[in-house]
């Protein structure tokens, strides 16, 4: 998947009004997905995702905090919407929209690590079986 398409599939997800918002929400949730995952996770899944969009889960997961914070959808969603300038429910769409893109442009095995890797609370962000 190219970085545009990458960009349109969450802009049509979220229902976003510009592609500006979805490169937003897309900066917010993979950041905030790279603190949950341990940083050799995000790397791989960096390494699977357009170049524009994985340079940012990779810089995130080289970061401080990348790996070592514990935290559940909730607490997820609620740092995608500061990052983003939304609200809870607004963070949680765009949670949805980014993870839901993510898995149709990583492989399964991936999928399933992370997936396996994140509270019970959060798996139904990266299902296994997902397309």
């Amino acid at each position: 998947m190219q970085h545009d398409e990458f960009i349109g599939h969450v802009q049509d997800r979220a229902r976003l009004a510009s592609r500006g918002e979805a490169e937003r929400a897309a900066r917010a949730t993979l950041q905030t997905l790279a603190e949950r995952l341990p940083s050799g996770l995000a790397r791989n899944l960096a390494g699977q995702l357009p170049i524009e969009i994985g340079d940012q889960l990779e810089t995130a997961a080289t970061g401080e905090a990348a790996g070592a914070v514990r935290f559940g959808e909730q607490e997820f969603f609620d740092r995608v919407a500061e990052r983003a300038g939304t609200d809870r429910a607004g963070g949680g769409r765009l949670a949805r929209a980014v993870c839901a893109v993510t898995c149709e442009a990583v492989d399964q095995p991936l999928r399933e690590r992370t997936h396996d890797v994140l509270p019970e609370d959060m798996r139904e962000l990266f299902p296994v079986g997902a397309p």
